[in-house]
């Protein structure tokens, strides 16, 4: 094994932003959705969240299936689910489910959402969730598409990363608008309709690098017209109230959730792609001719350490098969392998070049 120092104009960092689609199947555009029953209702995560499905499984039969995206409704008093414990009635789910998400996006448990500015303050979300491992780093702002259809109302909503110069943040994370628009098929791009806001704010937020569709249902549940809404009705049940309302159907579940999916499967279009920035370095391993010329291999040697190839002698020969990335300490970092062998002698030189993804 021989071994040589890399100089520092030897490598190279160069990054890709790879943009893939984001759904099962490779799928740009979700058409068909699907929920878990049992999870609805006989789990205890049913009463938070509801997980959307790209087929109609039988799970646990098909556990393997993984949610496309999970809604779950926030309400800030409480409203709209039962409480957990009647001696503590303000303590439900849609509850934590707001608390949750105003933590996560805003650091602060005080504040209330915005969709548009201070002036289009919600006491309630929806929020669509998807997975980490579906996003990867972070939602391609301009590929957002989903339609909403309460009764026969529907809406569009696109975010406005194609209208907007200027890039918003909350925290560290990036954040853009949702309006009313339409997308374009062919260049996978979506297009406001109208820049401005109805008078509840904007349609919701889009946190890319959370992997988070905020939904605003002061905005929805306007009426229908030019910055309006679909009149979509949200249950705001006290926590008493929605106990007794879902003892009397013998249901368990969050409504809400219920509600925001048929919505969005009324009118199935949910259009997303992933981004993700790929780092590469390259070394370029120079191989001299006076260098690498002699076989390191303890078999051509006898017992009394002579060659037992005379050919070696006059006209050493190696072949390359590998090149070893070490670290100071000799450690061995990564190996990179040759599609066939290479002939080195005094007469040839090499330049290899080795790529590392990260």
């Amino acid at each position: 094994m021989s071994f040589g120092a890399y100089n520092p104009e030897d490598q190279v960092l160069s990054s890709d932003t790879l943009i893939s689609p984001m759904w099962d199947g490779d799928l740009t555009t979700l058409n068909t959705y699907y929920s878990w029953s049992s999870q609805e209702v006989n789990t205890t995560s049913g009463k938070f969240f509801l997980n959307v499905y790209a087929s109609n499984i039988n799970l646990p039969a098909s556990s393997s299936a993984q949610p496309q995206f999970s809604v779950a409704y926030g309400h800030i008093s409480g409203s709209g689910s039962a409480y957990f414990n009647s001696l503590v009635p303000d303590k439900t789910p849609t509850r934590d489910v707001y608390g949750q998400f105003r933590s996560l996006v805003y650091g602060d448990e005080n504040t209330s959402f915005q969709f548009g500015g201070s002036s289009f303050v919600s006491k309630d979300i929806i929020v669509l969730s998807v997975a980490r491992s579906r996003f990867k780093e972070s939602f391609n702002p301009g590929s957002f598409f989903l339609t909403i259809k309460s009764g026969s109302n529907q809406i569009g909503l696109v975010d406005d990363s194609t209208v907007t110069t200027t890039s918003t943040y909350i925290g560290t994370s990036r954040v853009y608008q949702l309006l009313s628009g339409s997308f374009n098929t062919s260049t996978q791009v979506s297009v406001p309709s109208s820049s401005n806001y109805t008078v509840s704010g904007s349609y919701g937020i889009m946190i890319p690098d959370e992997g988070l569709i905020i939904l605003n249902p002061r905005a929805l549940a306007l009426a229908p017209g030019a910055l309006g809404g679909i009149g979509a009705i949200f249950n705001e049940y006290s926590s008493s109230q929605a106990a007794n309302y879902f003892t009397a159907l013998g249901q368990t579940f969050n409504i809400n959730n219920r509600m925001v999916f048929d919505m969005i499967s009324n009118a199935p279009t949910f259009s997303l792609q992933n981004s993700e920035t790929v780092s590469s370095r390259y070394f370029f391993t120079r191989v001299k001719n006076s260098e690498f010329n002699y076989t390191t291999n303890p078999t051509v040697i006898d017992s009394n350490g002579n060659l037992l190839y005379t050919q070696l002698i006059y006209n050493p020969q190696t072949y390359i098969t590998t090149v070893g990335l070490y670290n100071n300490s000799g450690d061995l970092l990564a190996v990179a392998k040759l599609n066939k062998p290479l002939v080195k002698d005094f007469t040839k030189e090499l330049l290899l070049r080795v790529k590392l993804d990260f």
